[in-house]
């Protein structure tokens, strides 16, 4: 029904920037809230920001400011800017779609490295 396919990622040095993008095909009618989680190695998948369909965007404690999380309707686009990163958001970032009646759809993810 629904594809999700997130790329982006790539290595940057702390303080670098990278824009993630997740493109949505298929039937998306209906979502109540995107977002993007990560998981690094030996820890859970988590969090890092919202955006509900009014536009309404939350974001983790930890991302400090430092991301944004905004879609583009026309391109069935959603994107997450990251800047002044650090290595602790080395992780394997996936985006993921959760419609009104509860069912998500998830990207096959994409790796962000943050390393000098």
């Amino acid at each position: 029904q629904v594809q999700l396919v997130d790329s982006g990622g790539g290595l940057v040095q702390p303080g670098g920037s990278l824009r993630l993008s997740c493109v949505a095909s298929g039937s998306i009618f209906g979502i109540n809230a995107m977002g993007w989680y990560r998981q690094a190695p030996g820890k859970q998948r988590e969090l890092v920001a919202t955006i509900i369909s009014g536009g309404t965007t939350n974001y983790a404690d930890f991302v400090e400011g430092r991301f944004t999380i905004y879609r583009e309707s026309a391109k069935n686009t959603m994107y997450l800017q990251m800047n002044s990163l650090k290595p602790e958001d080395t992780a394997v970032y996936y985006c993921n779609v959760q419609f009104l009646w509860g069912t998500s759809y998830w990207g096959q993810g994409t790796q962000v490295t943050v390393s000098s």
